[in-house]
């Protein structure tokens, strides 16, 4: 009896699996999420295939600063009114254009255009060059001619050197050597149909504390016009010149050195096709063959009549001479020894 005492019951759990207990509602707020982040996608993808750069460049707006908008009545800053509709005017029937798909892709006109004119530029570079090797006016001065390729064109820098200025201390006459220069270059330069700019800098030493009307600025124009002037008398026509500007000390060729010569400089770029467009200049620069001073005037016509070579002049009245005297005084004048 003991024994059974000491016996432990043995008690087996069965554990009855049922269905799926209610997990809440969280899988389906995610599942909108996505559904809604789908849409939205399809949406945007929608949006970039059927507008333009302009309409998309107008919601980006919209979106960047969407206070631009007013309520109504009131005065939009933004390309989209309230109605949604653009604020470009178009001409009847005209359908809205891509412009940035215009602009990204050249025509093969454009294309042929700009290695033309870039090409030009090279070739005139390269002629220059050799220019300034070949003539002994402009060898000596070669360290202070600098050309560059820039992105408006073919630019000739003409810089100060210690003891060896281009102008007068803080005037505007050339030197007699920058006078050559200048015509020297003007010769090569008429050859190409290119505009012309002219930009004159100064270094950052003040002018004459003395004139409160004049400065660096008017300094640096009234350069810029002198070398233009030299440059026509040179033989550069005037239509040839699209550009002169005075910068005064604001674009310093030395940054380091403010005061350093070679920031003052005459800069002369020949501009290309694009720059040309971007300023205005629609009509193409004339072209010269060869430098002249002051052009020959054109050939007069033939006259009808032979003039006499000696102008007869009336006959004086003399009362005390034989008509055959007054007559030969009349064309050949009074001796010289006669009162």
């Amino acid at each position: 009896m003991a024994l059974e005492d000491k016996k432990q019951p043995i008690v087996v759990k069965k554990i009855k699996k049922g269905g799926h207990g209610h997990h809440g509602g969280a899988w389906k707020v995610a599942y909108a999420d996505f559904v809604t982040a789908m849409m939205a996608f399809f949406l945007l993808m929608w949006l970039l295939g059927s507008t333009t750069q302009e309409e998309r460049t107008a919601i980006s707006e919209y979106f960047q600063n969407p206070s631009a908008i007013q309520g109504p009545g009131g005065a939009s800053t933004s390309m989209i009114k309230l109605g949604g509709a653009l604020e470009i005017p178009r001409g009847e029937k005209e359908p809205l254009r891509d412009a940035a798909s215009e602009t990204a892709k050249p025509t093969p006109e454009e294309i042929a255009e700009i290695i033309e004119d870039q090409a030009r530029l090279d070739e005139l570079m390269q002629k220059l060059k050799e220019q300034i090797e070949a003539n002994p006016t402009l060898k000596d001065f070669k360290d202070q001619l600098l050309l560059d390729i820039t992105s408006e064109g073919l630019r000739i820098q003409i810089v100060d050197r210690e003891n060896r200025p281009m102008f007068d201390l803080g005037g505007t006459r050339l030197k007699p050597y920058t006078r050559e220069i200048l015509r020297e270059l003007t010769r090569t330069i008429n050859e190409v149909p290119n505009h012309v700019s002219l930009t004159g800098h100064t270094d950052a030493t003040p002018y004459s504390r003395e004139r409160q009307d004049y400065s660096n600025w008017e300094l640096s124009a009234d350069r810029a016009n002198a070398a233009r002037r030299e440059m026509v008398v040179a033989g550069m026509p005037e239509k040839k010149f699209g550009r002169v500007v005075g910068l005064a000390d604001s674009v310093m060729f030395d940054k380091e050195n403010r005061f350093n010569p070679v920031n003052r400089r005459i800069s002369i770029v020949v501009l290309n096709k694009a720059t040309e467009r971007a300023i205005g200049l629609d009509e193409e620069a004339p072209v010269a063959a060869s430098a002249v001073a002051v052009p020959p005037p054109p050939a007069a016509p033939l006259a009808p009549a032979i003039t006499p070579a000696i102008t007869p002049r009336p006959a004086p009245s003399r009362s005390n001479g034989t008509d055959v005297e007054g007559a030969i005084e009349g064309v050949l004048g009074r001796p010289s020894g006669g009162r």
